[in-house]
């Protein structure tokens, strides 16, 4: 995204009410704190991991997304969710809670990964294990109940059947190395890399033994 926080066109004077999905760590509602000091950003996850060290337009609140939200309608002018796919069960219930809360004109934006492992050229192996992972991960979310082989296609019909206009839908690549030419690339490969070996490996093992009985 070349640095930017976002790709929504909201109104960069003076935001109001920022609400960011899945906090995580909440380094990308710290930045947004900081960026829009007009603001107040809330970030929410069910685990109170983030810092207590923030901006002071920038508070965390631990609860579940996928209950019934207590916040008020119209009360936000921008959400922001990512990497929520495996997370959710409910998403059209979600969408719609997301919607109620918008203010009129309000964005929503969400980014998604594609979990697939994917080659310009098609010299990617079919019996590649990055891909076999990826394949059993899959699989094993879907056996809960959560997870789906997102798509754009998907993305823009979940958003239009809950009342978004003006959806739209935009793709880039994501290199894992640091292989790219390209400087940029090269940086985001080489963190996507280092995600990928610090993590793939516990994201497959819980999967693997809690949903696919596969025994070590």
């Amino acid at each position: 995204m070349n640095g930017r926080l976002h790709l929504a066109p909201i109104d960069t004077s003076n935001p109001q009410r920022i609400l960011d999905l899945g906090t995580g760590t909440g380094i990308w509602a710290i930045d947004i704190a900081d960026s829009y000091p007009s603001a107040e950003v809330i970030g929410v996850d069910l685990s109170p991991i983030q810092p207590q060290w923030v901006p002071p337009n920038c508070r965390f609140e631990v609860d579940d997304i996928e209950l019934p939200w207590t916040y008020q309608a119209n009360s936000f002018d921008f959400i922001h969710s990512r990497n929520l796919e495996d997370c959710i069960k409910d998403w059209p219930s979600l969408m719609s809670s997301i919607y109620r809360c918008l203010s009129p004109g309000g964005y929503f934006e969400l980014v998604e990964t594609t979990p697939d492992a994917l080659c310009d050229d098609r010299t990617l192996p079919s019996d590649c294990s990055l891909r076999k992972a990826l394949d059993y991960y899959q699989e094993g979310m879907k056996s809960a109940g959560r997870g789906n082989f997102v798509t754009p296609t998907i993305l823009r019909e979940r958003l239009e059947a809950a009342g978004f206009e003006s959806v739209q839908v935009v793709t880039v690549k994501q290199p894992i190395g640091s292989w790219p030419k390209e400087r940029r690339l090269k940086r985001i490969g080489a963190l996507a890399r280092l995600v990928y070996t610090a993590g793939l490996e516990a994201y497959a093992n819980a999967v693997m033994k809690r949903f696919l009985k596969v025994v070590s």
